[in-house]
């Protein structure tokens, strides 16, 4: 139980990032357990009124996060999260101004996302078998990722009327609500029709769904799901544990960028509401071609 203080104002502002900013649910649960940490911290350790709270209590705050080994980008998220929820604060005129906002975030361009190489995603789209249950939506599922770099959740919302084969395009909704158009390259749009051929019609043969993805009984795939089912076919295919369906979106955006495409064009397939957030891609591929240099040249 979550004692009287500035968690008054948590269903106020999960409203809002809902009703007014259009957050998903996924990420609007993000920011409550981030926050939810924040509140019970304070109850312990807080100068008791959210009145109080100036840079020197955040920052203990953060390095109570930091004593607990989290990572930069996690402690990152958290930050965020304050921002909002302060930012929120002032918004609604509880407060007169945010001292979160005099915070900086980690260094997060230190931290490099995970990427595998093309070979690697070739035995993981390949994984999956006629011994599995369902062979042809697995490889469907892998293949979709991988050529449109789309999250987890955006790939569980794809409806059927989104999918259109002849063009080879589809429709997703991304975070904020955002539409945009993916590509599906020709092992995608060919895995995904033998999928709605051969396999979707028996799944939802009980069920009555518009999703693309489905479960054994005809519901929407979770975001767990196509979870464990990347992380099932990675360890198959001897690719690293860490191996997610972020790390396919990595390495679509990855191998994207080495093969010439620009970093505008990257930011709208990949939905990125700022070009920053893309151009860590830039540093990936800046790291591995370091990495052929050293192995390659004779004074490496």
């Amino acid at each position: 139980m979550i004692a009287p203080g500035p968690a008054i104002h948590l269903p106020a502002f999960l409203n809002y990032l809902q009703s007014e900013a259009g957050m998903s649910a996924n990420t609007i649960s993000a920011y409550r357990t981030d926050l939810v940490q924040f509140f019970e911290w304070f109850d312990k350790h807080g100068p008791g009124s959210i009145f109080k709270v100036d840079l020197k209590v955040l920052a203990r705050f953060l390095d109570h996060l930091h004593r607990r080994g989290l990572a930069s980008t996690s402690i990152a998220r958290h930050l965020v999260s304050l921002k909002m929820f302060f930012r929120y604060l002032v918004l609604d005129g509880i407060l007169a101004e945010s001292a979160v906002e005099l915070l900086s975030s980690p260094k997060l361009w230190q931290h490099l996302p995970k990427v595998v190489s093309p070979e690697t995603v070739d035995r993981i789209l390949a994984a999956p078998t006629p011994d599995d249950c369902y062979p042809l939506r697995d490889r469907a599922l892998l293949c979709f990722l991988y050529a449109t770099g789309c999250r987890a959740s955006e790939a569980t919302n794809v409806r059927l009327h989104d999918v259109h084969l002849d063009e080879g395009f589809a429709r997703c909704v991304g975070k904020g609500n955002k539409e945009r158009i993916v590509n599906l390259n020709p092992v995608a749009r060919a895995a995904i029709e033998a999928y709605l051929s051969h396999e979707r019609p028996r799944l939802v043969s009980r069920e009555d769904s518009d999703r693309l993805f489905v479960s054994r009984r005809g519901t929407p795939l979770s975001r767990i799901m196509v979870w464990n089912l990347v992380k099932k076919y990675a360890a198959r295919a001897g690719a690293s544990a860490e191996v997610s369906p972020h790390t396919l979106r990595h390495s679509f955006a990855t191998h994207m960028l080495a093969g010439g495409a620009e970093i505008r064009a990257l930011q709208e397939m990949l939905g990125h509401a700022s070009v920053q957030t893309t151009q860590i891609y830039t540093h990936v591929e800046h790291s591995r071609l370091k990495a052929v240099h050293k192995r390659c040249h004779p004074r490496g």
